[in-house]
This record gives structure tokens, sequence and C-alpha cells, in this order.
């Protein structure tokens, strides 16, 4: 008797996370650490679990997630998008929803690279005319 489990790979940023979810009883870790122990500010919590408020199967899935690379706020992002695309595989039906509530589009913004002879990515040396 093996349990079925699916898988879902999340980006943001520079941050990667491998969400892997099963049929259970709410219970999520991040890291091997409890998810609130992990993301202790609510809306970085809120924000992960987004698609399981969309597709309403909160308390209804395992989830174990490793994430590394990037902060809290990218992390929670590439939680995000790696357990919509998970409940995806788990159930086809949940795509139009997750689509809807665009968690399944990888966000493309990345940090600009800081360019030579000037401070920092945008910003310049002050300019003297004398």
């Amino acid at each position: 008797m093996s349990v079925k489990q699916f898988y879902g790979t999340g980006r943001r940023k520079t941050s990667v996370a491998r969400v892997f979810i099963t049929p259970g009883t709410g219970n999520i870790i991040v890291n091997k650490k409890e998810f609130s122990e992990y993301f202790p500010v609510a809306t970085t919590r809120q924000h992960a679990l987004r698609p399981l408020a969309s597709a309403q199967v909160e308390g209804k899935f395992d989830v174990k997630i490793l994430v590394h690379g990037g902060g809290k706020s990218g992390q929670a992002g590439a939680v995000s998008l790696g357990i919509a695309r998970a409940l995806v595989q788990f159930d086809e039906q949940l795509r139009p929803i997750m689509r809807k509530d665009e968690l399944l589009t990888r966000d493309p913004r990345m940090v600009e690279r800081k360019k030579y002879g000037q401070k920092k990515a945008r910003k310049r040396f002050q300019f003297s005319k004398r």
C-alpha cells in the first residue's frame, strides 16, 4: 500500500522550492521545520499557502517542502508556485482556478546586475561639470 505523492517545483528570484504533497491531515514541513517556525511573518505564510486556499483543500494534504536560495519573501513565492503545480498534477480540473488566480505564472522579475563605473544597477556617481 503506497500513498500517491505529487510533486511541483517553484522558482522566484533566486529561490527554488521542491514541493511534495500527499493526501493527509494538513501537516506542513519546510526544511524539516514547522511551517509557522520557518515563515514567522503572517503575510509570507499567507502568500505561500494561497494555492491551497484557492483550491479549497486546506487541511486535506500533507506538504513537505525543500527550499533554498534567496530570502523569505522569494522563498514564499517559490513555495506558492510549487504547491500550485503539485495540486494541478494531483487534479487537472484545478488548472483553470489556479490560472484565474495567477498562481501558475512564474514571476520573471530578477535583480538587475550592477554595472561597472556606477554605484548600483542604475544609480550613478554624482556628475561634476567642473
